[in-house]
C-alpha cells in the first residue's frame, strides 16, 4: 500500500494485514490494519509505528515522502506489540528523533528495547508539541485499553489520532469510512465497530464516558478520527463518538442469544425448545453453538442483546469446558446491564447450571432463576418446561429492558 494523505500534509503510512485471522485469541475474519501517521512540517513527526512484521511496508511509504533521518519527533500513543515492535527499526533510521510518550509508556518501553540511547520526553494530558504549522495536544487515556495509552490531537486539522479507540479490525483497500460504506456497507462497518468494542473495550465504559467528557472540557473540535486499526472516520466521526457513548451506557437490542454447547444433543434440543418460547413471546432469538462459533463472535452477540441464556451439559460435575471458557472471557470483560439465565442437561450428577449461576452472580448481572435442568434426554414434558422457560425469560427481559 502507498501512503495516503488524510489531511493536508498528514499521511497514513501504515500497513494492511489481509491474512490475519487470530489476533491474540480474537477472531479477525476481516483481517486488520496497523495505522500510523506522518506529519510533514518544519519538524517532521511520526505518530505510532506498526507491527514488526509490517515495518518494511511502513518504512517504504515514509521514504516515498521524506528521508526518515529527518524525522524529529516520534509520538508513541500505545506500546502494545502490534504498534510498537517496529519502533527500533524507525529509531535506527531517525536516531535524532525525540520520543513523546506517557510515563507508564516510558517504563513499559524499557521492557521492549534498550532505550538508553533514545531521547524520551514524557508527556501528560494537556501538554503540547509544536511541529511548526501544527500543534499536537496529548490526552492520556489510561486503560483504553492499556495503562500507557494516550491520544494525540492535531489542533489545526481538527484531527484526533485515537490509537485503539474507535478502531475496527478491517483489512480494506479503502482508508476512509465513506469509501468503505460505498464499496461495502454501513452495516458491515457498524458490526466491525461493535465487534471491536465488545471484545476489547467493554470493561472500560465508565472510562470512555469520562474521557469523552474531558475532550469536551479541553475544547477539542474533532472532524476526523484516525485510529490505529481499521477505517479512518472522515464523514461519520460524530456518529462513531455517539455510538461509543451509547455502548458505554450499555445500549442493547431487545433480543436473546442462546449460547450453548452440547455433548450428545440433549442440551442442543433444550436450546431449540427454549428458542421457540422466546420467539413466541415476540423477541428475536439466535442459537449459537460454541464449538461452531469463534469466541469473539459469541462475545459480540452477547453484548448486542439485553438478555442471554447459557446452556451447558455437566461434565465431571462442572461446566462443559467451552462454556466455562466463554464465561471466563465474559467475566474478564465485566459486562453490565444484561439479564442472564442458564439451562443444561446431566447424566448421573448435575452441577453445570449451578456453576453458571455462580459465575453470573460474580459478574453482578441481572439473574433470571431458577434455571432448567434435564436428566439425560429431554422428554416431551421437559421440552415443554424449556419452552415455558424461554417464554418466561422473554417476559421478564422486556420488563428489564424498559428500565434503560
Amino acid at each position: 500500500m502507498m501512503s495516503v494523505e488524510i489531511k493536508e500534509n498528514i499521511f497514513w503510512v501504515g500497513a494492511v494485514d489481509w491474512a490475519v485471522r487470530d489476533f491474540h485469541g480474537y477472531e479477525t475474519p476481516r483481517g486488520t490494519t496497523y495505522n500510523n501517521y506522518l506529519i510533514i512540517d518544519d519538524d517532521i513527526t511520526l505518530v505510532d509505528t506498526v507491527k514488526f512484521d509490517f515495518v518494511d511496508v511502513s518504512i517504504k511509504s515514509i521514504k516515498g515522502l521524506v528521508d526518515p533521518s529527518k524525522i524529529k519527533n516520534m509520538v508513541v500513543n500505545h506500546i502494545e506489540d502490534d504498534h510498537v515492535t517496529g519502533l527500533d527499526r524507525i529509531m535506527a533510521l531517525a536516531p535524532d528523533a525525540t520520543i513523546y510518550i506517557t510515563e507508564k509508556g516510558r517504563k513499559g518501553l524499557e521492557r521492549f528495547f534498550d532505550t538508553s540511547k533514545w531521547k524520551i520526553n514524557v508527556v501528560k494530558t494537556g501538554d503540547t508539541l509544536s511541529t511548526g504549522h501544527h500543534t499536537l495536544t496529548f490526552l492520556e487515556t489510561p486503560m483504553l485499553h492499556w495503562p500507557d495509552s494516550m491520544m494525540t490531537y492535531v489542533q489545526e486539522k481538527k484531527l484526533l489520532i485515537s490509537q485503539d479507540g474507535f478502531g475496527q479490525h478491517i483489512a480494506s483497500a479503502s482508508r476512509f469510512d465513506d469509501e468503505f460504506v460505498t464499496c461495502q456497507s454501513v452495516s458491515e462497518l457498524d458490526d466491525a465497530v461493535l465487534d471491536y468494542y465488545a471484545n476489547i473495550l467493554m470493561p472500560f465504559g465508565p472510562i470512555i464516558k469520562n474521557k469523552l467528557a474531558e475532550v469536551g472540557r479541553l475544547g477539542l473540535d474533532i472532524d476526523m478520527i484516525a485510529p490505529d486499526h481499521g477505517i479512518i472516520w472522515r464523514s461519520h466521526s460524530k456518529k462513531v463518538v455517539q455510538k461509543y457513548l451509547d455502548l458505554a451506557n450499555g445500549a442493547a437490542e431487545l433480543s436473546v442469544p442462546i449460547i450453548y454447547d452440547t455433548m450428545w444433543k440433549s442440551t442442543a434440543n433444550m436450546a431449540l425448545a427454549i428458542m421457540q418460547g422466546v420467539k413466541d413471546e415476540g423477541l428475536d432469538c439466535k442459537v449459537i453453538k460454541l464449538r461452531a462459533t469463534p469466541m469473539s463472535a459469541a462475545i459480540k452477540e452477547f453484548w448486542k442483546a439485553r438478555g442471554c441464556l447459557i446452556g451447558s451439559p455437566t461434565l465431571n460435575n462442572i461446566l462443559y469446558p467451552t462454556v466455562a471458557e466463554f464465561l471466563t472471557h465474559l467475566r474478564g470483560l465485566r459486562p453490565k446491564n444484561r439479564m442472564v439465565g442458564a439451562f443444561g442437561s446431566y447424566g448421573w450428577g448435575g452441577g453445570a447450571v449451578r456453576e453458571a449461576y455462580d459465575e453470573f452472580k460474580k459478574m453482578g448481572l441481572e439473574v433470571f432463576e431458577p434455571g432448567v435442568q434435564v436428566n439425560y434426554k429431554p422428554s416431551h414434558e421437559d421440552e415443554l418446561a424449556c419452552y415455558n422457560f424461554g417464554r418466561e425469560f422473554a417476559v421478564r427481559l422486556r420488563e428489564y429492558h424498559a428500565k434503560f
